[in-house]
């Protein structure tokens, strides 16, 4: 009990010594008692304390005001004692809400509608470019990490599809860089439609013969980037990259911030790539156009013929000086990329990220968009994958699908949205699409409704009659066409396939290694509320996952269960 009221008349010390301390007065003045404040708002709940000092207590939700209260108990009577006798009177004092400022969000996306379910009758034919973009898994997985749902807007399914490998037949020789595969099974979430899978994957090239590489690390060093999942994070992801690098490989270092400006020269020395990445820290504003202007000059001046000529951009992507629309950029981008000089971003960081912009521009560079959230996806993707990220072996490859109405009465193809090109688009080498990674694998899924089945949209009045060329082929349920050109060439190549009708006659459900593509397909589309995806739960998507010695698929189970606690 002693210990107790020792305790107590500390405390009480020590808050008039407070309350003193901030009251300035003339040696000999007394200080004037402050006139009493208005008694609580009618509903603010009564706080008591046993206490003979005032004592502040606070609180506050998360981003919310911060309610303060000063409690003082009269004087007790020393017959009274804490344990016994009348309750002793209270006085109540309200201090205002104080409300602690948050940092604002100005994250940028730029998501699309999810695509539209097809007549086949109508529109047959689908034609896309192949997408080897990671960035959006990994910026949806930093924010389940965090504790929350990602914006519908960030998910772009296509990319959580291609962030893992799958067990595709690989090319035996560079002169066809990629194999195709494709297979169907019944959809886990539509008992009347298939998933029909293609996937392709790059040739790998063995790393004695890759080329050499000219890589120039341009920097955003601004004030946006001080945060410890930024710049140093940049640091890390290409400190790794620098070690993976040969003899015959030159590495230059721009940064940007209130201006932009060179480094370090080319050199294949590790160590000073290292020393100069040290020496780096943020502040100023962002000259992001100035910086890849620069970046493209230098590239361009130490360019190696017959090897790769790459600007990597590392940044939030807070443009905010010089060129920084979009429209300008790519335009700009588009320029170099007929030069020869590639562009791949890496994102880093929260708050300010830009995905809109570096997603687009690195589409318009021919180049890949990965966003690194950990020195695990850092080592991941400037390590483990670095042959595909550097080194290109098909580029503006497109994939087109016609499908037989008399097999095929509808479809849907999951993600892709902003990659989609038109009909004629396909046969139009002038026109760019993706390009492919050695050893990078690409994937896309479509739904598909077979003829007789019941569909997503009801049967029409006035329908179109099957003609007889569709009947004649009876045996094709679609027709799968690929073009492609080598790294240095400017004509495309065409490869051709026929999935077979037969094909589409399955009710076996995805197993292995699509039973895993399938999950991945089903989280994206149920992160973006697709309202087509029927009562799959993301207990449902983790179990179709099924049981992955692989970390990163385990991780993926993970966060499908994350994501069904946030939900």
């Amino acid at each position: 009990m002693r210990n107790t009221q020792i305790i107590i008349a500390t405390l009480a010390l020590t808050a008039l010594a407070g309350c003193s301390s901030n009251e300035k007065t003339a040696p000999g003045d007394v200080a004037a008692a402050p006139p009493p404040p208005p008694p609580p708002p009618a509903g603010q709940p009564a706080i008591l304390a046993e206490s003979v000092a005032p004592v502040m207590v606070t609180g506050s939700k998360r981003g919310g005001p911060v309610r303060s209260y000063a409690v003082r108990q009269a004087p007790v009577e020393a017959d009274q004692t804490a344990t016994s006798g009348p309750v002793a009177e209270r006085e109540y004092r309200y201090f205002p809400p104080v409300f602690i400022p948050q940092a604002e969000n100005r994250d940028q996306y730029d998501g699309e509608e999810v695509s539209p379910v097809k007549i086949v009758g109508n529109e047959p034919v689908s034609t896309f470019s192949v997408d080897v973009d990671t960035a959006a898994y990994a910026n949806a997985r930093r924010f389940l990490t965090d504790g929350a749902m990602p914006p519908k807007a960030a998910v772009r399914t296509e990319e959580f599809i291609n962030y893992f490998r799958y067990d595709y037949p690989m090319p035996e020789s560079r002169e066809r860089p990629f194999a195709v595969h494709t297979d169907v099974a019944a959809s886990p979430w539509n008992e009347t439609s298939r998933l029909v899978r293609i996937g392709l994957a790059g040739y790998d090239l063995p790393k004695e013969t890759r080329p050499a590489a000219n890589l120039v690390f341009l920097m955003d060093v601004s004030g946006s980037m001080g945060s410890p999942d930024k710049l140093p994070l940049v640091k890390t992801a290409l400190r790794g990259l620098a070690g993976k690098l040969t003899s015959k490989d030159r590495v230059s270092i721009v940064v940007y911030a209130g201006a932009a400006g060179l480094v370090l020269e080319p050199t294949s020395n590790a160590a000073e790539i290292r020393a100069a990445l040290s020496e780096l820290n943020a502040g100023g504003s962002t000259a992001g156009g100035a910086g890849i202007e620069l970046a493209y000059r230098i590239a361009e001046a130490n360019k190696i013929e017959g090897g790769v000529n790459r600007v990597i951009l590392a940044t939030d992507g807070d443009f905010n000086v010089g060129t920084s629309d979009r429209e300008s950029l790519i335009e700009l981008i588009e320029k170099k990329r007929e030069s020869g000089t590639t562009l791949t971003v890496l994102g880093f960081g929260r708050g300010n990220l830009n995905d809109a912009m570096m997603e687009q521009i690195a589409d318009h560079g021919n180049g890949n968009y990965a966003y690194i959230d950990s020195a695990l996806e850092a080592r991941k993707v400037l390590g483990d994958e670095m042959g595909a990220t550097l080194f290109t072996i098909a580029k503006d490859v497109k994939i087109q699908v016609e499908f037989n109405p008399a097999v095929v009465s509808q479809y849907r193809l999951i993600g892709y949205e902003n990659r989609a090109l038109r009909e004629e688009d396909f046969d139009n080498d002038a026109v760019d699409a993706g390009d492919i990674g050695a050893g990078h694998q690409v994937t896309a899924i479509y739904e598909v409704v077979p003829a007789g089945q019941k569909g997503w949209i009801g049967n029409r009045r006035y329908e179109n009659k099957i003609d007889s060329r569709a009947t004649q082929l009876l045996a094709e349920a679609a027709h799968i066409k690929l073009r492609y050109k080598m790294p240095d060439g400017d004509t495309s190549k065409l490869i051709e396939y026929t999935l077979p009708a037969s094909a589409l006659r399955t009710a076996r459900a995805p197993t292995g290694d699509f039973a895993f593509a399938s999950a991945v397909a089903a989280f994206g589309q149920k992160l973006r509320g697709d309202t087509l995806m029927g009562d799959i739960s993301y207990a449902k998507i983790a179990g179709l996952a099924g049981n992955p010695r692989d970390f990163w698929r385990q991780e993926f189970i993970q966060l499908v269960k994350t994501a069904d606690n946030q939900s």
